[in-house]
């Protein structure tokens, strides 16, 4: 099944709004700087932790593991039953997948993980431009949005539940990188965000769609890298086996700034545009990183060093034959 076949499959569904309570004390420093990420620890000693996230992934520090391998998708390539909620939380924009049946649920196996995880929600994180906005950074570098699709472990019940297990939560993170034209598989959300302006509205989906359509070629994504963190919001629940995908997901200028330009955060202050919704990068400490069978661990493309090496050694030859060095 290509992607681009279901672009346009749910771009005319009716949706139902409706209002519900914006969460939490915490905020962003666009929120109110007295309880924005430097705080949070104060709040909830979790958020102090030795095993935070996000974290800045080194590609050549990170550890091959070649059980690493494709992770199972099931149910991410169908529309399942149910309904589905756009929200804003006053954070940022979630989309609640409760909705769907137990025959319907969403699964990821296999990949490294031990159990069997049920997609729960998908939310955003982005910035003011074009270069900054993502959680997580890839040597170094920041992207203009990331994608979160939070799973928890089949073996328990209830989220909070699972929060409090080591094994509770998968998060399968998502990078975005401009593109030229929109990207029309997004279309539906983008469009729902005019819906969403204020902390607490919402909007049902009257129907759903595959979730794979939101991301990357299916093909790609056995490149990833994966460790062991933490929820990146308040309580900061050490939880997480996180799975960092190398290949990006495109989204144009409009589609972005839709985002920065619509929703709004939750503030005692003035009304504030939500952008800039990541939590800085926490230290790496003890933990390891690992890279998938597939994924880069260098910046440098082996086949360039390749072609390089050769000629290297033939000017330094030639260099010390002629005396010039």
């Amino acid at each position: 099944m290509k992607l681009s076949d279901l672009g346009l499959t749910f771009l005319t569904l009716p949706l139902v709004i409706r209002t519900s309570t914006a969460s939490g004390p915490w905020c962003y420093d666009l929120q109110d700087v007295s309880c924005g990420p430097l705080h949070w620890k104060d709040m909830d000693q979790n958020c102090g932790g030795n095993n935070q996230s996000p974290i800045n992934i080194e590609r050549r520090k990170t550890i091959r593991d070649r059980s690493l391998d494709e992770i199972s998708f099931e149910g991410y390539d169908q529309a399942p039953a149910g309904r589905w909620t756009l929200l804003n939380d006053g954070h940022t924009v979630t989309m609640s997948l409760d909705g769907a049946t137990v025959v319907d649920q969403i699964n990821i196996t296999k990949g490294g993980l031990r159990d069997t995880y049920r997609a729960l929600q998908f939310h955003f994180h982005w910035g003011d431009d074009h270069t900054n906005g993502s959680e997580h950074a890839i040597d170094g570098r920041q992207y203009p949005m990331e994608l979160h699709l939070v799973h928890m472990n089949i073996k328990y019940k209830a989220f909070n539940e699972a929060k409090g297990h080591p094994n509770g939560l998968a998060v399968l993170s998502f990078l975005f990188k401009m593109s030229e034209t929109d990207n029309t598989n997004y279309d539906t959300i983008v469009a729902g965000l005019k819906n969403i302006t204020q902390p607490g509205l919402s909007i049902d989906l009257a129907s759903t769609f595959p979730l794979s359509i939101l991301l990357p070629n299916m093909a790609f994504l056995s490149k990833y890298y994966r460790y062991k963190g933490s929820l990146t919001t308040p309580g900061c629940e050490e939880v997480v086996s996180w799975t960092v995908f190398e290949e990006q997901i495109p989204i144009s200028k409009p589609q972005f700034n839709a985002f920065i330009n619509t929703v709004y955060y939750k503030s005692k202050i003035k009304p504030t545009k939500m952008s800039n919704n990541f939590r800085p990068l926490q230290p790496l400490k003890r933990r390891k990183v690992y890279a998938s069978r597939d994924a880069s661990i260098s910046r440098s493309s082996p086949l360039a060093v390749n072609l390089l090496f050769p000629l290297l050694l033939a000017f330094v030859t030639s260099c010390q034959l002629s005396g010039l060095c």
